[in-house]
């Protein structure tokens, strides 16, 4: 589906979002950071020339409905009034933020590009520092690989002597690129016309949305989230996020992310936010005070700063006049669960103790488990076994479904032809996550294929479009397609769109005819 040309028959209402006062905020803010707004841009033929891809890590759909009918001037609510507001969206599956992220950018889920979780396993790489003698490695997508784990920027980067080794290529290190056998909208935008692409993100593994040539993103910002035990303090949380909000006002004011150089304003930028996804985690109620969603004093002080945040972009936007020339896209990664009581712990131990009790010390080569247990065999042919031992001892298991074998082909490919593929995966029943103690404090836990975790919040906003609200059910890998089909790019220059026809977003009615509103 191509992006829709109507002629518009009135003008185009634009965000209410600034006031006089907060105009001079926003003005004396950008000034502040360095930034020039007068990189305006002649949007009177309607077209988008950026987009701002915005993640609220952990925003359940039902969060953003809440929200915006409780706060009907923030800057969510007139996003959705300018915009398509897709009620009805859904992650990849598993909803972990790595195949997450990575759908968004590719168009693609893990069965095409490979990525499962940020915790995994390949049986066909070799792990850090062994040369190659033996196969199969856990893969750490996390603050693992850094040079510094404690360090703000994590060392500097990746320690390569901490990456897995690929025995094929020489046994060479992997980046987290390397993993990525799709590529992203990035690669697309800045190879094909030149377009400048940027993005601020939680940690240096998100070297992967460079895409496997690893030069997609021009300006790739990734502090790491890890640094002073961040997401376990909101206020440190928020503060994290705010490193990435200021590089967002820097990128739109015609500088790099540090505000330092100047740059392009990109083709293709954005960020996530943390806060909402630290505060369902410290809530010993996971953020909710009902069975309806309403927000605990932790997520709703969460959701007042990334509105306030989201304003401000869009401040800036209006500012520098690029609001009408920007697309900004609002979705979330993944959500978290439970969102209703009962909050049931199982622990981490009894699923791997039970297979390895029963099949074998060793048997369980990596089990990854929050909201569900995801799980690597050391000997495939006992899949079946392993299966039916959970599946049996289901009051300590916590098991809801499980699947394997034929059901889980029917989502991912063969594990044993695809050497990253899991085989086995265990969702729990409603209220259940997996936690390493009985104490654990954190009581929302995301990644699995449930509908909290997976069910979350979309809205492609701009001031050309028709405001649409759809309840048809859509995937965050649609994201991909609609960003290149809205900057004018082929969608299928996406390896993971022409594999997997994934279609762009229904609905996206671009109105030319008038001129915007001015900005």
């Amino acid at each position: 589906m191509k992006l829709t040309l109507v002629k518009k028959l009135s003008r185009t209402p634009h965000y209410n979002l600034l006031s006089p006062a907060a105009g001079a905020v926003s003005l004396a803010l950008l000034l502040s950071l360095g930034v020039s707004p007068a990189h305006g841009e002649d949007s009177a033929n309607g077209k988008i020339h950026h987009v701002l891809l915005i993640s609220l890590d952990g925003m359940h759909s039902l969060d953003m409905a809440n929200f915006i009918k409780g706060h009907p001037q923030s800057a969510l609510a007139q996003l959705a009034a300018t915009g398509v507001n897709y009620t009805a969206a859904s992650t990849t599956k598993p909803s972990d933020s790595f195949p997450s992220m990575v759908g968004i950018v590719t168009g693609g889920t893990p069965a095409v590009t490979g990525i499962y979780y940020d915790d995994a396993y390949n049986r066909a790489l070799s792990p850090p520092g062994s040369n190659c003698t033996t196969v199969g490695t856990a893969i750490d997508l996390k603050e693992g690989i850094d040079i510094n784990p404690a360090a703000p920027d994590g060392g500097g980067g990746i320690d390569p002597a901490k990456l897995p080794l690929d025995p094929k290529k020489g046994c060479s290190p992997v980046y987290p690129h390397n993993l990525l056998r799709v590529n992203t909208i990035f690669e697309v935008i800045r190879g094909s016309k030149g377009g400048y692409t940027a993005y601020s993100e939680k940690r240096p593994s998100y070297d992967i949305l460079n895409g496997p040539s690893g030069t997609g993103v021009a300006d790739l910002y990734t502090p790491e989230i890890a640094f002073n035990a961040t997401i376990s303090d909101l206020t440190k949380t928020k503060a994290f996020d705010e490193l990435r909000v200021i590089s967002i006002l820097n990128e739109i004011g015609g500088k790099d992310h540090s505000g330092t150089k100047t740059a392009p304003v990109p083709t293709i930028f954005g960020m996530n936010f943390q806060s909402l996804n630290a505060a369902k985690k410290i809530s010993g109620t996971s953020g909710y005070t009902d069975h309806i969603g309403t927000p605990d004093a932790l997520l709703a002080d969460g959701l007042d700063y990334v509105d306030s945040a989201l304003q401000r972009m869009v401040d800036a936007l209006r500012s520098a006049r690029l609001l009408d020339s920007t697309a900004i896209i609002v979705t979330a990664k993944h959500g978290e669960t439970p969102l209703d009581p009962p909050r049931t712990i199982v622990l981490t131990t009894v699923i791997p103790n039970l297979l390895n009790g029963a099949l074998g010390a060793g048997a369980v080569l990596k089990a990854t488990e929050k909201s569900n247990a995801i799980i690597w065999l050391k000997n495939q042919s006992n899949t079946l076994a392993a299966a039916n031992l959970i599946d049996n001892n289901r009051a300590s298991t916590g098991v809801g479904q499980i699947f394997a074998l034929e059901s889980l082909k029917l989502l991912f490919p063969d594990p044993l032809v695809d050497p990253a593929v899991p085989d086995i995966i265990v969702t729990p029943g409603p209220g259940i996550n997996y936690e390493p103690t009985l104490a654990s404090a954190t009581k929302a836990e995301h990644g699995g294929l449930g509908e909290n975790e997976t069910h979350v919040p979309l809205i492609v906003s701009n001031t050309y479009l028709k405001p649409a609200r759809i309840q048809a059910p859509v995937n965050l890998t649609q994201i991909a397609p609609t960003i290149l089909d809205m900057l004018r790019y082929d969608p299928n220059s996406l390896d993971a769109v022409r594999l997997e026809g994934t279609p762009v977003l229904p609905n996206i009615t671009l109105k030319l005819g008038q001129g915007g509103s001015g900005n």
